[in-house]
């Protein structure tokens, strides 16, 4: 589910300039930060891994949080990531550090309402020979149970925390999330068409346990038809849904 292009993506309200990110515009980006809910109106939010900022920007444009901060390793997708937050219309609601996820969690003292992650989940070790599309893809530069148990460290008694994740992922999240305090609340399969298995499941996690709002989601009828529930969510994105 990769938009292969490393020229600009253009959005509806604002543009991601890619080139020098290791991991380009995605729908499973797209989709987290479209379906990430904001009904308990979040006034921070952190976007971790932010690589191009895109879900952050999309948070952005949904949200009137007053502060939207993002964390990126990698230099040039920092450095890209800044570009791209002070070229768009929330310029002065965002902000990107430049730190690895467990210096942030030790040195930040804030919490937060909002936290979302597109995280790096293969767990092949296997060089691509680009070191920084590795470190963006696979799971060990940062594994499921430290994200986990930071962002039960940084997420405030009433925030919430959403993430995309392979579908074989499910379960066993679960489980390492309810061992560090976090409760599921919803969850939505996805999959990408009718005679296709659920490739992904975005997930949504409180300090509450409440019962668990259950969702599938189909992208495409086929090629390039895209079912109604899909425009739905991303029309407020994307230039031609």
């Amino acid at each position: 589910m990769t938009i292969n292009s490393a020229n600009p993506f253009q959005f509806k309200q604002f543009t991601v300039h890619q080139d020098r990110c290791a991991m380009k515009v995605g729908t499973d980006g797209v989709l987290l930060g479209a379906w990430t809910s904001l009904t308990h109106q979040p006034n921070s939010v952190l976007d971790i891994g932010a690589g191009t900022g895109l879900i952050a920007l999309q948070l952005a444009q949904r949200s009137f949080a007053e502060t939207i901060d993002a964390l990126e390793l990698d230099d040039n997708a920092y450095e890209q990531c800044v570009q791209n937050f002070e070229t768009s219309p929330w310029g002065d609601r965002l902000f990107c550090y430049h730190a690895s996820f467990m210096e942030f969690v030790g040195e930040i003292e804030d919490k937060y309402d909002l936290i979302v992650c597109n995280p790096p989940f293969y767990k092949e070790e296997v060089s691509s020979g680009n070191d920084a599309r590795d470190m963006a893809r696979q799971s060990s530069s940062l594994p499921l149970t430290q994200l986990l148990d930071g962002v039960s460290q940084l997420l405030s008694g009433q925030g919430r925390f959403t993430v995309v994740l392979p579908y074989s992922y499910l379960e066993e999240t679960i489980n390492d999330a309810q061992h560090v305090g976090l409760y599921p609340n919803r969850m939505l399969m996805v999959r990408g068409n009718p005679a296709s298995p659920f490739k992904r499941v975005l997930l949504e996690f409180s300090k509450k346990i409440t019962a668990l709002k259950k969702g599938e989601l189909t992208i495409e009828t086929e090629r390039h038809q895209y079912t109604p529930e899909y425009v739905a969510l991303t029309q407020a994105f994307y230039l031609k849904m």
